[in-house]
């Protein structure tokens, strides 16, 4: 059982030395990217690291900028022992809902993990994983391979968005990468959704 919460002020190994020493070996730190965006998939990272992994500048993704982000990003998959990426389809969104569609991501990440025996997830617990987990609140602050993960999840999202954004140029997916930026709305107004638009949103309503 895992007791403690704050860390200080960057994410470190604590949880994951304290797994260590109850008998966990592959311990997979989980976040996901896109849930609060109008368009694009949900996108989960699953990310394994060592613990004596020099990572010193790594951050929820959030907190970094773009650049260091993507410095950060080759680094983890350098130096992570495994790593996967799981994503939800926008059509998968519409039928499930947006909290299942993120569980759903983070699930079809982990289970790319060989041999995962914990999963350290940001904030939520995922339903049906056949593995022991533990939620932790500001997760991609504290925990290192969670952090590993939201950066993941996060870089892979933006690159797919940019990608998009070549398909559909009017409305920006380049600049915003899909979440409700004034940018963004205004195109919504001005051209209607697109096919990557999630349509249940009462934007388009």
């Amino acid at each position: 059982m895992l007791n403690y919460i704050d860390m200080g002020s960057k994410p470190t190994f604590q949880y994951e030395r304290e797994l260590m020493k109850q008998g966990f070996r592959t311990i997979v730190g989980v976040d996901e990217a896109g849930t609060g965006a109008l368009a694009g998939p949900v996108v989960a990272g699953a990310v394994v690291l060592p613990i004596d992994s020099r990572l010193g500048q790594i951050n929820d993704s959030k907190q970094l900028i773009p650049a260091l982000r993507a410095g950060m990003y080759e680094l983890i998959l350098e130096r992570a022992t495994t790593w996967a990426v799981g994503s939800v389809s926008v059509e998968e969104i519409a039928v499930l809902g947006l909290r299942p569609a993120n569980l759903l991501a983070m699930h079809r990440a982990v289970e790319q993990i060989q041999f995962a025996d914990y999963a350290l997830v940001d904030a939520w617990t995922i339903t049906n994983l056949t593995i022991p987990q533990h939620g932790i609140i500001r997760g991609d602050q504290l925990v290192k391979s969670i952090a590993a993960a939201s950066i993941i999840a996060k870089v892979t999202r933006d690159r797919l968005m940019t990608e998009l954004s070549s398909q559909y140029p009017e409305y920006g997916f380049d600049i915003h990468k899909g979440y409700a930026t004034l940018l963004h709305r205004n195109a919504i107004k001005k051209y209607g959704p697109c096919p990557i638009h999630r349509l249940s949103y009462k934007t388009f309503s």
